[in-house]
């Protein structure tokens, strides 16, 4: 009798023990090396950002105005608890295109208690000092110190930067002073006036006053964001901290239901890149078809030239072909390098 053949094994003929073999690692290497990098190198600086941030920085400058010094305005406990106004010295410094990048009006900053009422200039205060203390009590309460004679001349005065120059009508407005702006007859007035004194011998207008107001409504909006985000964080950090560690089990469970499904999610993905590569195709060719009749199409980017509107190179037809032809491309070195990443 012939002897009975076993059936050849499914699973092939079995290997016998080889000491030097390791597997299918020939072939093997790491990808994305420099995105690992980056991202590596992100968390480093994130974290030492965080850190200084922890370190140096202090909330409280978001949410108080700050003097020239570094003194809080209105906080409780300090020199300044009865002081919770920012005055500035010199409005019209805040015109220059730099307090948008510092977003800090170059000019001297003072807390005070309340704004000024009406105008008056270093000089004026002078002469009327001998006759009425009470000009000069009023304009010292705007200086640095309290002023007990104005003996200081005004050239002094600037380059020490006691005190302004000259103050203006003003109301608080987010803690700080600004100018009281009105219209009247369809002008726009400071206190009334159309032109006035600024201290220097230069005489202004409200509009001039009303560029500088301008600026510094630019930074407080910056430093209102700034206050907004710091804010949410401090009422939601839990919230936050919870949706971190939520995304961090929903990223683990993918992970763990991606070895049953990453064949499906392969396809998928294939797919949706070759609908993607379909329809752009077509409609590069809907816009070429339909550029037929319209004169001038068929001109080339090399005839057309340079050219501000970039709406003109879409109405020719060399673009959508070329639209196409790169789409067509795209698409088939991913589709490559897919196939290639999974049978490795």
């Amino acid at each position: 009798m012939a002897k009975k053949r076993k059936p050849p094994s499914i699973k092939g003929d079995s290997r016998a023990f080889d000491p030097g073999f390791k597997g299918p690692v020939v072939n093997r290497s790491c990808t994305d090396v420099l995105c690992c990098i980056v991202f590596i190198l992100f968390i480093i600086a994130y974290i030492i950002l965080g850190l200084i941030a922890w370190v140096h920085g202090d909330p409280r400058r978001v949410a108080y105005p700050t003097d020239s010094k570094g003194h809080f305005c209105g906080q409780k406990g300090t020199p300044n608890e009865n002081k919770s106004i920012l005055f500035y010295f010199n409005l019209f410094s805040c015109t220059s295109p730099s307090v948008l990048i510092s977003l800090q009006c170059p000019t001297t900053q003072i807390c005070v208690s309340k704004c000024p009422e009406k105008f008056l200039t270093y000089m004026e205060m002078q002469f009327p000092y001998s006759k009425d203390r009470r000009y000069l009590k009023y304009y010292s309460q705007f200086c640095k110190s309290p002023i007990v004679h104005p003996a200081k001349s005004l050239s002094q005065i600037v380059m020490d930067d006691d005190c302004p120059t000259a103050i203006f009508p003003s109301k608080p407005f987010l803690q700080r002073c600004f100018p009281d702006f009105s219209t009247k007859n369809g002008t726009l007035t400071v206190g009334n006036r159309t032109m006035f004194e600024d201290g220097n011998g230069r005489t202004r207008n409200a509009m001039e006053l009303r560029a500088a107001a301008k600026n510094i409504n630019k930074v407080l909006d910056a430093k209102t964001i700034g206050m907004k985000v710091f804010e949410d964080y401090a009422t939601t950090w839990y919230w936050i901290l919870m949706g971190l560690l939520i995304a961090m089990l929903l990223s683990w469970l993918f992970l763990l239901l991606l070895r049953f499904t990453a064949g499906f999610l392969f396809w998928v993905f294939v797919l949706g890149v070759i609908g993607i590569i379909g329809y752009g195709i077509w409609h590069c060719y809907h816009e070429y078809r339909n550029l037929q009749e319209q004169p001038n199409a068929h001109l080339s980017v090399y005839d057309l030239g340079i050219q501000t509107d970039i709406k003109m190179y879409f109405q020719l037809r060399q673009t959508w072909l070329a639209f196409s032809e790169w789409i067509l491309k795209t698409g088939f070195v991913k589709l490559v390098t897919m196939r290639k990443h999974i049978s490795v």
